[in-house]
């Protein structure tokens, strides 16, 4: 594995899961892959589990760990080709990505998409450049259209506490007060209509999600209609894919709360996290029994591990 940036880099997403779930139980197995090597984590944005918990994944390894805040600690970046750096960009992208490149055995990248232009964002510009000029392997700590390492914690998550060999998942949207990315209702989405799941979206009208990431899925707009006999619940928002990073007003009666679970099959809960308490998912949950979201932020140190641990493998 050279590049982990969406579902379609694994070629077996259960023997993955597995290996995660594997490295959970015996964490300092292989420590021998990462001696001597380094992971550098570069971030264009703010983060708190992907950053420890990609941190800590490389430790158990044997890593040597650097991380950068780029945006506040590196100069300002030029993406474009062919143009005079005469303006306040300091530092083009390629030579930055090329110089971590000399510095770094392994490379991990975050980068948001700004969901002004569509076409720039769903082009992975920033990712892609760093993926072709960096000369390492790459890691996706979230990009504009994906966040795979949070879905591969998902599913890890879903592997661990399911009480059906096939459970219904669902994707709820929720709702926020601005506009938020894709990535996460797009990665998760592309990942569980890959695994053995019975999966469901469920969304206000409006808000539907580029069909790349949902062939295979259920669509609807009848949340509660979605939550029947619902084993595993993904509450997410995300701005309106047309017209692009839009926020669309009221449907505030979309967030989840216990009453709505009352149909489902007493269903677990589940957030990537950061989350809004009582906007977009109600205290009541978060601090009840159904929300397993603290095992899911947890399950993103094995995640990171198994996918560095096969990077390292392939060196």
């Amino acid at each position: 594995m050279k590049l982990f940036s969406s579902v379609n880099d694994v070629a077996d997403i259960n023997a993955l899961v597995k290996e995660a779930l594997d490295l959970k139980k015996n964490p300092f197995a292989f420590q021998h892959l990462g001696k001597n090597k380094t992971l550098g984590l570069v971030f264009l944005n703010p983060s708190l589990r992907t950053r420890m918990s990609t941190q800590k994944a490389a430790m158990n390894l044997g890593m040597n760990v650097m991380v950068l805040n780029i945006d506040k600690e590196g100069w300002a970046l030029e993406l474009r080709d062919n143009v005079v750096m005469d303006g306040t960009t300091v530092e083009h992208i390629r030579e930055a990505a090329a110089v971590i490149g000399q510095y770094v055995d392994i490379l991990g990248l975050r980068s948001f998409p700004s969901l002004q232009n569509r076409d720039e964002d769903y082009g992975e510009v920033i990712f892609n450049k760093f993926v072709e000029l960096c000369g390492v392997p790459v890691v996706s700590l979230e990009s504009a259209t994906r966040h795979p390492l949070q879905s591969l914690a998902d599913l890890v998550t879903i592997e661990e506490l399911k009480t059906t060999s096939r459970p219904k998942v669902v994707l709820t949207w929720a709702p926020h007060v601005k506009a938020l990315p894709q990535a996460v209702p797009n990665s998760f989405a592309e990942w569980m209509c890959k695994a053995d799941v019975d999966f469901t979206i469920a969304h206000p009208a409006g808000l539907e999600l580029s069909t790349e990431f949902t062939q295979g899925a259920t669509i609807t707009h009848n949340q509660t209609e979605a939550l029947q006999d619902a084993d595993f619940i993904y509450v997410k928002n995300w701005s309106a894919f047309e017209p692009y990073g839009k926020v669309i007003p009221g449907n505030e009666d979309w967030m989840m709360t216990n009453a709505k679970l009352k149909n489902t099959n007493n269903a677990k809960v589940m957030h990537c996290l950061p989350v809004r308490r009582d906007l977009e998912l109600s205290a009541e949950i978060l601090d009840g029994p159904n929300s397993i979201v603290i095992k899911e932020a947890g399950n993103r140190e094995w995640a990171a591990q198994a996918v560095l641990k096969r990077m390292l493998e392939a060196m």
